[in-house]
Formats: C-alpha cells, sequence, structure tokens
C-alpha cells in the first residue's frame, strides 16, 4: 500500500476515475503535466481542454493584464486557475453531470536561460472540488528549478503536476502525506519548493505554518517565511534588494533581552546602512536544528514559539541552517544590500568555533569568506556569566589563540561591533530561568518577558504554563 506509482501511473488512475473532470493552462515549459494524462491513455473523460498561452498580448486577452507586466508570479496562476474553473462552470451543466468533480491544474513558469545565469523558477496550482456539491480547494506553490538543462526542468515540471493532481484526489485528509508525495519520482536535488499554500473546504483544519515547516523538515526547502498573520509568503517577494536585519534564536519564550538586541541593534543597523523602513527588511529565524533540541519536533512548541512572534509583529524564517555562514549566504542570493545580524557573545563564540566548519575543504576560512561578506555586520549583545558576573564584549571576548589574528581584524575593520545603550537591567536574564520557572510554577517570570507574551502564556498554557499557577498566586 505504500509503495508509490509512477507518473504514468498517476495519469492513468485520474483518468480512469469518470468522475474527476478539469483543465490544463499551462505557460512557460510546454504542455509538460498534460503529456502524462494524453499518454497514459483514457484522457478523454479526464481532460476538457490543454491550452498554452504562450504570447503575452495574447495571454492578457485572457486572464487580463499583469502589474509590471510580470507574468511568473502567484497573481497570475491564481487568476489563471479560477478563470479556467469558471469556464467550465460557465459551459457544462451540473445536471448533464452528475457526480463530476472539477478540477483547474495551472503553472506559469520560466525555465532556465541560453547563458545558464538564471535557473528558473515558476508557480504551479489547482484548483479542485472533492465533491460536486463543496465549494473549491487550492493548492498553489512556488518551485525553483536546480538542473542545467531546459528538457530536464520541463519533465520535472510535469512529474510536479501530476504527483499535484494526483495527491490533491487522494491525500488531501492528509496534507503532511500530500507534499511528500510531490517527490515522488522526482530527486530534492532537482527542483525546491519554497513556498506552498492550501486553501477551500478541504483544508480548513490547516495551518500553512505547520505546512512551510514541512518543506523544511523533509527537505526540500533551505527555508521558508511567514509574516505577522501567518500567511506564507514566497523569500524572494520578502527579501528582494532589500537591507536585511536578523535575529536567530530559540524565542523560547521571547525574553526582553530578545526585544533589547533587535531594538538596539536595529536602530544601529538603519543608521550605519543609512536605509529607511522601506528599504529594509526584519526576520526572527529560529533553525530546524533548535526545534529538534529535545528531539522530534514539537509542532504544538513551535507554533507557540510563532504565534509569540506574530503576536510582537515580527516576520518569522524558518530555517535549515545550523552555522551561520550559511543564513549569511542565503540572504546574499536574493540581495546585494546590507546585511545586519544581532547575537549574543555565546553565538559569537560558536562562529568562532572551528569544528563547525570540518566538512569544508577550506574550513573555517572558507565559512568567514561566506559569513563576513561585503556589506555584512555582526550587532554583539553583551553577555553577564551567571557564575562569575563579568560582562563579556567584544573587547574582552577570548577566541582560540590560532584566531585572535583574524578576530581583531574583523573587530577593527568594524565587522563585529557592540550594541550600544543596552539596558544593563536585562544582563541577568536567562531563557531557561523562565522556563523553569514557569514549568515549576514559580512567580516572578512575567517581569522578564514582555507584557503582552507573558498574557499569552498564561492564556493559551503555552511551555507548560498551568492554571494551578494562577490558584497558587491567589492561595
Amino acid at each position: 500500500m505504500n509503495q508509490k506509482l509512477t507518473p504514468k501511473q498517476k495519469a492513468l488512475a485520474i483518468n480512469l476515475d469518470a468522475d474527476i473532470y478539469g483543465t490544463f493552462a499551462e505557460i512557460g515549459a510546454g504542455q509538460e503535466t498534460v503529456r502524462h494524462f494524453f499518454r497514459a491513455g483514457g484522457a478523454s473523460q479526464t481532460i476538457a481542454k490543454a491550452m498554452s498561452a504562450y504570447d503575452k498580448d495574447f495571454s492578457d486577452a485572457i486572464y487580463g493584464k499583469e502589474a509590471r507586466n510580470r507574468y511568473v508570479t502567484q497573481n497570475r496562476l491564481r487568476k489563471m486557475l479560477r478563470y479556467e474553473v469558471s469556464l467550465i462552470e460557465e459551459r457544462l451543466c451540473r445536471e448533464n453531470n452528475p457526480g463530476r468533480k472539477f478540477f483547474s491544474y495551472a503553472n506559469t513558469v520560466t525555465t532556465i536561460n541560453f547563458d545558464k545565469t538564471m535557473k528558473g523558477h515558476g508557480w504551479v496550482g489547482l484548483r479542485f472540488q472533492l465533491d460536486e456539491k463543496e465549494d473549491y480547494n487550492e493548492i498553489v506553490f512556488h518551485v525553483k528549478f536546480n538542473e542545467n538543462d531546459t528538457t530536464l526542468q520541463q519533465e520535472t515540471l510535469g512529474g510536479l503536476g501530476v504527483n499535484l493532481i494526483y495527491g490533491a484526489f487522494n491525500y488531501s485528509d492528509n496534507p503532511r502525506r500530500l507534499i511528500e508525495s510531490l517527490y515522488d519520482d522526482i530527486s530534492t536535488d532537482n527542483v525546491e519548493i519554497d513556498m506552498i499554500d492550501f486553501s477551500g473546504p478541504a483544508f480548513t483544519y490547516v495551518d500553512n505554518r505547520l505546512m512551510s515547516l514541512q518543506l523544511v523538515k523533509n527537505g526540500m526547502t533551505d527555508a521558508v517565511i511567514f509574516n505577522p498573520q501567518g500567511n506564507n509568503m514566497l523569500p524572494a517577494d520578502i527579501l528582494y534588494k532589500k537591507n536585511i536585519f536578523a535575529v536567530r534564536g530559540s524565542f523560547r519564550p521571547v525574553t526582553l533581552v530578545n526585544i533589547d538586541m533587535f531594538e538596539k541593534g536595529l536602530e544601529m543597523f538603519m543608521k550605519d546602512s543609512e536605509c529607511n523602513f522601506d528599504e529594509k527588511e526584519v526576520l526572527f529565524e529560529i533553525t530546524i536544528s533548535n526545534l529538534r533540541a529535545a528531539g522530534d519536533i514539537d509542532e504544538r512548541d513551535f507554533l507557540d514559539r510563532v504565534d509569540v512572534l506574530a503576536k510582537l509583529g515580527y516576520t518569522v524564517i524558518i530555517s535549515n541552517f545550523s552555522e551561520y555562514f550559511r543564513l549569511i549566504d542565503y540572504f546574499a542570493n536574493y540581495t546585494s544590500g546590507e546585511i545586519g545580524v544581532a547575537m549574543g557573545v555565546n553565538n559569537l563564540l560558536d562562529v568562532f568555533d572551528e569544528n563547525y566548519y570540518k566538512s569544508l575543504s577550506g574550513g573555517i576560512l572558507e565559512a568567514f569568506g561566506k559569513f563576513f561578506r561585503k556589506g555584512m555586520t555582526v550587532y554583539l549583545y553583551p553577555y553577564k556569566d551567571p557564575e562569575t558576573h563579568e560582562l563579556l564584549t567584544s573587547t574582552n571576548l577570548k577566541v582560540s589563540d590560532n584566531l585572535k589574528e583574524l578576530y581583531k581584524y574583523f573587530k577593527l575593520n568594524q565587522r563585529i561591533v557592540d550594541i550600544k545603550n543596552y539596558n544593563p537591567d536585562f544582563s541577568e536574564i536567562y531563557s531557561r530561568e523562565i522556563l523553569n520557572k514557569i514549568a515549576n510554577h514559580e512567580s516572578g517570570w512575567e517581569k522578564q518577558v514582555p507584557a503582552d507574551v507573558a498574557d499569552m502564556i498564561k492564556e493559551r498554557g503555552m511551555f507548560g504554563y498551568k492554571e494551578e499557577l494562577k490558584l497558587k498566586q491567589f492561595s
């Protein structure tokens, strides 16, 4: 039962289901998906229409014009899906087609260019019914091609389309399985899915942030981003040509130290980069390794952390970047602007730990070449040792003897700067102690986190908070 079907077998299974009927509209890479259905046999009772409106003027006449003449966009894809479904509803009488579940599959993509300087990307989606009397559902995702040949990218796109259509009609009750099935007979090395969105009556219970998490967890992409409203965002739309300021942490929970580090660091970054608010993007990053720190990923814990950050109005990035240099390298794929990272002393010590870079042929020097790239600055938040009470900054931070001169170089060239005007009252706030107090039903932790965060933890019972804590306080 767990055996994976080939694209031909999946297409045939759809073709043999007399109740599934719809259209294919593919722009930019040929009719690669519908080709599978034609070749599988029995397509006449599945395919109402297949088209490729390549010419922009002709495409505009069908779907309308796009802002700034951008055709490989999510907006274009959704227009295509909804227009094609409306045609089916308009031209086919329901009374003459009892039991039929209509669908519209569409993609708008650009494959690798002749000079191979642009790998290609696109949008793929399906609008479909699971019952003739129900409203339509939509699954939309964005792909980035990794293959260096147009034909290979076209074949990959065709396989993705078949997997999407088959998965939608067979795994809608299990969206995690549906996401995994998108890569049936396709290697994750060939194509990346970096954004996915489920909507409609079949997915009313689906949290798209958890679906984003599946993409990173399954190795389908290295990072996903969602805004404070919980909407999945395309990284390119968020990061393109922006000045980026990032804060990495466990945020379990968000403390006054996190907020102070962010606010004071951002203030310095804005001044140093000489950018306005429209030219910058602020991200709070959580790594998969952090989510797995206690074993398997606890999805409730994940949502708790994200909900807290969303409550504070922050955009969240979930990444597979254990090492900081990979995060900076990722940002550099989208922007040549300034990049700032706020971190504590302990995190900077990890950056200067050579053990993290044994897998790199160039070792720590290769990592530093990507991390301390032009326009990247570390904003260092001081740390007070809980045992010695010594305040550690970039001035008295001790790195390995063989890296001292390298450290001095980055410090003297203002690639590592201390965060100024930090609040010394927060220097002895430690997230682990806060978590222990919450778990042990102790009071006092509320003063070490933002007020909104404390209220949210109590209202929703986050991080082990129990109602009996309230009873204990009033007894």
